[in-house]
């Protein structure tokens, strides 16, 4: 399988935004991309759960949990329908669980750590909003790409060759 991401970079080198390396790829996809939603949320996953349910064909989910690990904002459970609803894949800045079923689930999931223990469901969270984490600032309606040698950010999409 080609590496996406050093291909990415050495052809956008002025397009690409590069998050800090810190995330972990637990997901059954190691190579995604799509479409940015974002999400900024503390300790409550209502607004993922919300996410999941909709339409994500070509779309990469990511969600601002505030580098939490007191928790996770995603389980099998969501991973399995977001990958149903055609999620491209997660970004998690927290934690998630499940990780071995979420390892078989055909969408990529990339997060900071694991912890077994689910979310409270307040119903917070906003969605489409500004966010900000591992050094790059991410809007709704930019293109993320990700593999095992990390996660890049762009304005627009970027033509590449599989």
């Amino acid at each position: 399988m080609q590496d996406l991401l050093p291909e990415l970079c050495d052809q956008y080198p002025h397009k690409v935004r590069v998050l800090e390396p810190m995330f972990i790829n637990f997901g059954g996809k190691e190579r995604f991309y799509g479409e940015v939603v974002t999400i900024k949320c503390f300790e409550d996953n209502s607004m993922v759960r919300e996410q999941v349910a909709k339409n994500g064909n070509g779309k990469v989910l990511v969600v601002d949990g505030g580098g939490s690990f007191r928790c996770a904002l995603l389980g099998d459970m969501l991973a399995e329908k977001a990958a149903q609803n055609g999620w491209q894949g997660i970004i998690v800045y927290g934690c998630i669980r499940d990780v071995n079923a979420i390892g078989e689930t055909d969408l990529g999931v990339q997060a900071l750590a694991t912890h077994p223990v689910k979310t409270d469901k307040r119903g917070l969270g906003d969605v489409n909003v500004t966010i900000t984490f591992a050094g790059v600032t991410i809007q709704a309606g930019e293109y993320l790409y990700a593999d095992n040698n990390g996660i890049l950010v762009s304005d627009s999409k970027l033509n590449w060759s599989e």
